[in-house]
């Protein structure tokens, strides 16, 4: 049986890369049943054009699909469109989330943009200890630091569309040639030219995920407790707070509060915002009753077998049976 990663899914096809050649296959239905879903980047073993058996993953982002990755690279432009602080602080807390390591490229170098902006970056996120590049794919300028984060390594490449992720592509290598399209005149904003994630190989040892723009990330999937852990200026604060369910909103002796100076306001009212995001979430499971069951929990990046509450009740009575058979075999 061979061995192999999927690089890009198409309609009920997997292409797969096994290091030498490109194999087109389906699913087993056996694997079907199990209800795991195949993402771009998974390995697999396969024969006979059907993909047999799903490889456990080190990581994945369930949007865009892909697993098995190095680190997220979100490209953000400098102009056209301007740049959004809280649209990268958003990003950024979603790869913080599958905790997966992060660069922030600033892309579109060549245009005038307020040069203020370069100062505020670095003051902003250097202290968290994210690498920066500073870019333009038109006059090829930062090309080769650029290429030098991604040499070894399967980087996804996220962030609006229209910032430039397909032209950073095409700049470092020109054969690929992925479509590109210009910013609206109309809404500043960029139109998907990409529609399926895909890996693509810039050389023998760089990949990238070739990624559609998205900009619906919205943080209701958490508890708004758990949001803090996403923005670790206030991580490192909540533990000193009073009180554990600390919101850092405005609440008595809290801590993030009493150094709310050391963090920057534009990520404090990201902070805010996805907090709102999260109660959503907390209303939604409160009016339910429950949270709602899966057959697997994600824990440290990882997909854990979890047992259902039908079943753990099912062996719960078993258990209780076996104990009152074991009673009246005694007293006999």
């Amino acid at each position: 049986m061979a061995e192999g990663q999927i690089y890009k899914i198409h309609s009920d096809f997997y292409y797969i890369d096994d290091g030498q050649n490109s194999q087109t296959c389906k699913i087993r239905d056996v694997l079907k049943k199990q209800k795991e879903k195949i993402l771009v980047g998974d390995f697999v073993e396969f024969s006979d054009g059907y993909i047999n058996n799903l490889i456990p993953r080190k990581n994945f982002i369930k949007r865009p699909s892909v697993a098995n990755i190095d680190q997220v690279i979100i490209v953000s432009a400098l102009k056209e469109p301007e740049l959004d602080l809280h649209q990268l602080n958003r990003y950024i807390s979603l790869a913080k989330y599958y905790e997966i390591n992060t660069v922030l490229c600033f892309n579109k170098e060549d245009l005038k943009w307020d040069k203020h902006l370069r100062e505020k970056i670095k003051k902003i996120y250097t202290p968290l200890g994210y690498e920066i590049v500073y870019t333009s794919a038109t006059e090829h300028k930062g090309l080769k630091a650029f290429e030098k984060l991604l040499a070894g390594k399967t980087s996804v490449l996220c962030g609006n569309s229209g910032v430039g992720k397909s032209s950073l592509v095409n700049a470092i290598n020109p054969a690929l040639n992925l479509r590109t399209k210009e910013i609206s005149s109309k809404t500043q904003r960029g139109t998907h030219t990409t529609r399926h994630c895909e890996i693509i190989k810039l050389n023998d040892t760089s990949r990238i995920v070739d990624t559609p723009g998205f900009s619906n990330v919205r943080f209701d999937f958490l508890l708004p407790t758990e949001v803090g852990e996403l923005f670790q200026e206030i991580s490192q604060l909540k533990d000193k707070c009073k009180y554990s369910d600390c919101l850092h909103i405005n609440e008595t002796e809290c801590n993030v509060l009493k150094n709310i100076e050391k963090i920057a306001p534009t990520r404090y009212e990201s902070y805010i915002s996805f907090v709102e995001e999260a109660k959503e979430y907390k209303e939604k499971i409160k009016y339910e009753g429950k949270k709602e069951e899966h057959s697997k929990k994600f824990v440290h990046n990882k997909n854990i077998a979890k047992i259902s509450e039908k079943k753990r009740q099912s062996s719960r009575n078993n258990l209780k049976q076996k104990i009152y058979k074991d009673l009246e075999n005694e007293h006999e």
